[in-house]
């Protein structure tokens, strides 16, 4: 705050700077190093003597113009490819200000030159929880012209889902709309996205180097990279080879599902967790269902295939490398071609039926529809690369220490009298003994975390195996005596059979950790229960909860069971608020935007 004594001074010569102008100058200097304040104070200083020659500064004065990257990331991808290409523009000598779009100021926007954005799209089209205020800033009345903006887009997405890479899209549009220029056409990437991410990423640094850095000879003053993200020793691309310590099946022997615990050590790993994360998990294919793959297609295994700089027999190349567990409309396309087969061929006219053909059919059981051989090389260009699991952790290292642990549904159904098993998840629970490897990662969700404050109440929502992370939660909250309420809400078929971790869940309501617990068994009575129903039951204290500040937390399917419980809060806020379904929406929209609302969900 400036002094009388200062603003009689600025009084009697210049005027002082406004509120507007004074809360502008300190967002910019916000982040300036002492060297660099010195810097700007000379800077301005030299401006200030010589009025009106704007272009008046030293050579060996000038800045470059900063570029900034944001990225929208649910689940790591678009942050790990975002850091990549800041990286990347550093090394060219561009001065790059790397955020997460949730610890950006969208107002700044009017003052940015140069902006690249890294989205990925969370659920049916909707933004990252990180990116909501800004999707919803950019789509406002609040939004500037940016008639002085140079962007480009990259989008994150899965194709098998209908609104493919629909953040992006959105951020793309939009930005144009408000007169920005592109630096380069947005590209929208699959699931296996590395290589466009890398050409993009390569392409813009090339492009905008020589725009973004000082000319020859100049001393750049260079802005610090603001997000500085620490790698571990493993990663995606360099995952830890850990061992299986446990393999449990812990839904009863008349269960319809098969779930098990899963222990995994991770000593010597250096990895380290917190509760909210993931573990990626690297599989690898049944033998036998390759086996069956390269008879279908008249190939005997040994066939020598490329990939980038590699050599290998299709065999191999088939366990390790390439998914046959999940099909998508793309691969069912290339089918449908080859083979000419007319029931293939009226399914891709039919872009929803497409996509759920896919869905519900692996690799093979496209290709039994109408078996053809095919070259070797030509069959593994047409599949998509394994992409790893992300499993919700399911333990806190303050209770296991070194160990890691994950609540596993296994995927498997009959397809034409045949039994099918996921690829992870049978790799796991069928094919993996305990003492043998897996390699894993973490991935890192700051998206899904336990309040800071120990006082604050939680509300978690977990059916079936989205029960994972909530029991981590209640192990890192008695670990740090938090003394915030804690609420569960736990779902599934039956008592009897499906009540995963039950023993658990008794002990901490009985020491007093666990609050309150509901339970929904859908199939226990004539008339099935689910969670969303005992939210409802519960509306006068769930509201209560939440406007005295607890954090809600949703974990589990998202096609159905998310979207029902989403719409069961928002009857109760409506109801208990004495709002209308859309200010209902808007205060559980706030939630999420405040961090008080996050979803783990897949």
């Amino acid at each position: 705050m400036l002094s009388k004594q200062q603003n009689q001074s600025n009084n009697s010569g210049l005027a002082s700077l406004d509120a507007n102008q004074l809360a502008g100058l300190q967002q910019v200097t916000s982040g300036f190093t002492p060297l660099q304040l010195a810097w700007a104070s000379g800077y301005l200083a030299a401006k200030s003597e010589q009025p009106g020659a704007v272009q008046a500064v030293a050579p060996q004065a000038q800045v470059s113009a900063t570029l900034t990257i944001l990225y929208a990331s649910q689940t790591g991808n678009a942050k790990g490819v975002a850091s990549k290409l800041a990286e990347q523009a550093t090394a060219a000598g561009i001065s790059v200000n790397l955020k997460n779009v949730a610890d950006y100021k969208a107002k700044s926007l009017k003052s940015e030159s140069h902006l690249l954005i890294v989205a990925s799209t969370n659920g049916e089209g909707e933004p990252p929880d990180d990116a909501l205020a800004f999707h919803e800033f950019l789509y406002s009345k609040k939004a500037p012209k940016l008639d002085q903006l140079k962007f480009s887009v990259l989008s994150l997405g899965d194709s098998s889902y209908e609104f493919f890479c629909q953040t992006g899209k959105d951020f793309d549009l939009q930005l144009e709309a408000l007169g920005a220029k592109r630096v380069a056409d947005r590209v929208d990437c699959d699931v296996d996205y590395q290589d466009e991410a890398k050409a993009w990423s390569q392409t813009i640094v090339e492009q905008l180097k020589d725009e973004l850095t000082a000319q020859s000879g100049a001393d750049v003053v260079a802005l610090p990279v603001t997000e500085v993200t620490t790698a571990s020793q493993y990663s995606k691309e360099s995952p830890y080879e850990a061992e299986l310590l446990v393999n449990q099946k812990i839904t009863g022997r008349d269960s319809n599902k098969d779930v098990r615990h899963i222990e995994i050590d991770l000593s010597d790993s250096g990895l380290t967790y917190q509760v909210g994360d993931a573990l990626g998990v690297w599989f690898e294919n049944d033998e036998s269902l390759v086996a069956e793959l390269l008879t279908l297609v008249e190939l005997s295994g040994d066939e020598q295939v490329s990939l980038s700089s590699e050599q290998l027999p299709i065999k191999q190349a088939l366990v390790e490398k390439f998914e046959l567990t999940q099909s998508n409309g793309k691969f069912i396309e290339f089918w449908a071609e080859h083979t000419s087969n007319e029931k293939l061929t009226d399914l891709v006219q039919d872009k929803n039926a497409l996509r759920e053909f896919a869905l519900e059919h692996q690799v093979i059981d496209i290709v039994k529809i109408a078996p053809k051989a095919i070259d070797a090389q030509v069959l593994v260009d047409s599949l998509r690369k394994i992409t790893p699991r992300l499993y919700s952790i399911a333990s806190s290292q303050a209770e296991v220490d070194e160990e890691v642990h994950l609540t596993l549904g296994v995927v498997a159904f009959e397809k034409d009298g045949e039994a099918r098993l996921g690829g992870a998840s049978g790799f796991l629970s069928h094919r993996l003994e305990e003492g043998g490897k897996v390699k894993v990662f973490v991935e890192h969700n700051n998206n899904f975390r336990l309040p800071e404050n120990d006082s604050t109440d939680v509300i978690m929502i977990g059916p079936g195996t989205g029960v994972a992370p909530f029991r981590a939660f209640m192990q890192e909250r008695e670990a740090r005596d938090a003394d915030g309420r804690n609420w569960m809400f736990f779902g599934d078929q039956t008592f009897t059979q499906d009540f995963l971790y039950q023993v658990e869940w008794q002990n901490y309501l009985k020491s007093g950790l666990l609050t309150k617990m509901d339970v929904a068994f859908s199939r226990d009575q004539a008339e099935k229960v689910y969670v969303q129903h005992r939210i409802k039951e519960n509306a006068q204290e769930v509201y209560q909860w939440l406007e005295s500040g607890a954090h809600l937390y949703i974990c589990g399917d998202a096609n159905r069971m998310a979207k029902d419980v989403h719409q069961a809060l928002i009857e109760v806020v409506a109801e208990q608020g004495g709002k209308t379904p859309e200010q209902a929406e808007d205060y559980l929209k706030a939630l999420r935007t405040d961090k008080r609302y996050q979803r783990d969900v897949y």
